[in-house]
Order: structure tokens, then C-alpha cells, then sequence
């Protein structure tokens, strides 16, 4: 993992075209760019020697699959996790459905956070992992994600972002109503055009890119 000084600084847009070129152009499956970015993000976690549980909240999306490889590989180094689900399992789809079947069938422990109180599942995190939006988050905010944002940020735990903090704007670095703040964020394969805003500092936290394994002439292009 490196800060990547010389690599492009993306638009949600740009974001979106990158790995759909390393898709459809270079056939790098977006499984495969998923195991990467989960993967990285877990060896960030495990390089700041965290310990005690860490609880995954995850959405619906690619963001959450990102979420459930975490939990793979924090659980394969034997470091307690939990996962909430905050949208119908049912409802995953593609790559991210793939792995929540994975963490499923590896009876890790996940709780649906649909209808209840989920801040007794916060109590005991050293970390939480902001998994519910990305990039491509447009518009504001809708319930009943506000609040679920608005009680991981009074947690008073230490929050990773997983690519960006959610609810953060991903080309303007300002908040779409309310956003994670985060203490850390791992964005992959490149940073965000929003990160530059310097009002974003305070939702991102340390910023760490990741390495997702993008052919280093497509991130030149």
C-alpha cells in the first residue's frame, strides 16, 4: 500500500469507467478487484495491530461487499468481527451477493439491524467499518440511513471508511446531509476528487489508497 503520489485523482464518473475498463477491456473480474480492496483494507486494520471486535455495517451495494471481504480476512486472522446488515439479504446482488454467501456459509456472525437498535451491537467495537455507501452515492441522505450514520458518529469509536466515508460527496468532498466521519478512510486505486476539498479532512480522517491491482497503463490513461 502506498500513497500512490502520481496517480490521477478521479471524479465519481471517472471512478466508475476505471473499473468498468478493467473489466470490460483489460478482463479483470470485478470479483477480483472486490477480494483486493476488501483484502487491503483488512491489512490496513491488521497493520494498526487492532485486537478487540470490529463491527462491519454494511448496505446493499458494492460498498458492502467490500465490507464482507473485510470480515473474511479479519476473521481469518482470528480478530473478532461482526457484521450488520442494514438492508435485505435478498436485495444483494453480483459480486457483492457472491461474498455475503461466503461469510454466511463461514457462520460468521451477522445481524440483520434492519428493524432494531443496533447501538448495543457498537458498544464493545474497537473499530467500526463504515461499509454502507460509496462513490456512487448522488442526492441527499434518506432515512432510515441519516440516523444510522448519525449513531455510528456519536459511537465514540474509531470509524474506517471503506473508499469513501458515506454520505460523503464523492466530487465535492462536502456532505449530502450528513456524512461519516471518519478516522480513517481506505479509498482504492486512487483518491477522489472530493478529497481535496479541504472541508473533506474532517469526514476522511488519515487517508490511505489502496491498491486494488488496476493495470498501472489503464490508471495512466
Amino acid at each position: 500500500m502506498s500513497n500512490m503520489i502520481h496517480q490521477p485523482i478521479l471524479s465519481r464518473t471517472e471512478s466508475r469507467d476505471l473499473d468498468r475498463r478493467a473489466s470490460e477491456e483489460f478482463g479483470m473480474p470485478g470479483i477480483a478487484l472486490m477480494e483486493n480492496a476488501g483484502r487491503g483494507a483488512a491489512d490496513y486494520l491488521i497493520s494498526l495491530n487492532v485486537k478487540n471486535p470490529v463491527v462491519i455495517c454494511c448496505g446493499k451495494g458494492n460498498n458492502a461487499g467490500d465490507g464482507f471481504v473485510i470480515a473474511r480476512h479479519l476473521d481469518n486472522h482470528s480478530i473478532p468481527v461482526k457484521v450488520l446488515l442494514f438492508s435485505a439479504a435478498e436485495e444483494l446482488r453480483g459480486d457483492a451477493e457472491v461474498n455475503y454467501n461466503i461469510i454466511a456459509k463461514s457462520k460468521l456472525n451477522i445481524i440483520d439491524c434492519r428493524h432494531k437498535n443496533f447501538e448495543n451491537e457498537l458498544k464493545n467495537a474497537e473499530w467500526i467499518v463504515d461499509a454502507l455507501f460509496g462513490t456512487g452515492l448522488v442526492g441527499e441522505v434518506k432515512s432510515p440511513f441519516d440516523n444510522i450514520i448519525k449513531i455510528i458518529n456519536e459511537s465514540n469509536k474509531k470509524i474506517l471508511a471503506v473508499d469513501i466515508p458515506s454520505g460523503l460527496d464523492c466530487d465535492t468532498g462536502r456532505p449530502l446531509g450528513i456524512a461519516i466521519k471518519a478516522y480513517a478512510t481506505v479509498t482504492f486505486a486512487t483518491l477522489k476528487k472530493g478529497f481535496t476539498d479541504p472541508e473533506a479532512k474532517k469526514y476522511l480522517g488519515t487517508v490511505q489508497v489502496v491498491d486494488i491491482g488496476i493495470p498501472k497503463i489503464l490508471l495512466a490513461s
